[in-house]
């Protein structure tokens, strides 16, 4: 995520009245590496608090919409968005790929989120954006983008000899994950909507289309779950990624650029395995290790130049 943002008019000017510093641009975006990161932890751990992952998709549209509904309320969205717009974008930013992504960590390592969602998104980008657009990769572009590949595939076949026999099923699943984002992405893009546009479907929308499906329907472990598991789902699942995340990749690309902005997420992927190791204790081969870092660099190298902006 984040290596080609929409226009984020929204989160910029609502977090910062004045005019940010580089300083804080580059705070900003090495504080969203730490932020996804930390979030692949706390959605493998998931499992141990006993809810459900419908669970976990309840939180994230629910408690998220507590404080997205009285903003949106104030600055309309929705005006600038057509019946199908919405319909799309909340489609794509739904249940449907939540939830995948969330059962995603029940069969694969948390590192493994970062290597087969956030990692292989920019070759994703660039597949839809030649396949549905006709636009060429540059040629630095394909360059990273089979660096990309060729990590991807020695992670993948790594993990199956090193890893539980379902650790395929995690993976495929991210890669679903990584599909609808990289849509998402090029969409916001191409209709340049705003951050509130954004928060309106995929937190508003959602919350009042998949909340009552979950309380009648889905089954829950919110009940028996244990008080400190429960509230640390809930305040990550909830507010920070999709929430204060995304504020402050408005500002860091405000500040910093995209370029630098794109160039530092591509931290994500080895900021994952560093944390999966260290907390939870999935080890990498070194097979594995020199993949993730061929991976960065093939981030690193799709990355699109342009100049920072005058602060």
């Amino acid at each position: 995520m984040g290596w080609a943002f929409p226009h984020l008019y929204f989160g910029a000017t609502f977090m910062f009245s004045r005019p940010s510093s580089q300083v804080t641009g580059f705070a900003a975006a090495w504080s969203i590496v730490f932020v996804w990161s930390f979030w692949l932890i706390v959605s493998r751990v998931a499992q141990d608090s006993g809810l459900t992952v419908y669970d976990l998709a309840a939180m994230r549209y629910g408690l998220a919409s507590i404080i997205a509904l009285p903003l949106c309320l104030y600055y309309k969205p929705w005006r600038g968005l057509s019946w199908i717009q919405i319909v799309v974008l909340s489609f794509i930013l739904g249940p449907v790929y939540i939830i995948a992504v969330f059962s995603a960590f029940l069969y694969a390592p948390a590192a493994h989120g970062g290597i087969f969602m956030n990692g292989i998104l920019p070759l994703i980008s660039i597949l839809f954006a030649f396949v549905l657009f006709r636009q060429s990769p540059s040629l630095r572009q394909g360059m990273g983008a089979l660096l990309i590949l060729i990590s991807a595939i020695v992670l993948a076949w790594d993990g199956s000899i090193a890893s539980d026999a379902d650790t395929w099923i995690g993976d495929a699943l991210f890669i679903v994950g990584a599909l609808f984002f990289a849509t998402y992405v090029i969409l916001s893009e191409r209709w340049q909507l705003g951050a509130m546009q954004i928060i309106f479907c995929g937190t508003i929308v959602n919350a009042v289309i998949y909340l009552p499906i979950w309380v009648i329907w889905l089954p829950s472990g919110l009940v028996e779950a244990p008080v400190g598991p429960l509230l640390l789902q809930a305040v990550y699942q909830g507010f920070v990624p999709n929430l204060i995340g995304l504020l402050f990749i408005a500002h860091a690309s405000r500040s910093i650029g995209t370029a630098n902005t794109s160039a530092i997420l591509a931290a994500v992927p080895g900021g994952g395995a560093v944390l999966g190791f260290l907390i939870l204790g999935e080890a990498f081969s070194l097979t594995s290790i020199m993949a993730i870092a061929l991976l960065t660099l093939g981030l690193l190298i799709t990355v699109r130049r342009r100049a920072v902006p005058p602060v």
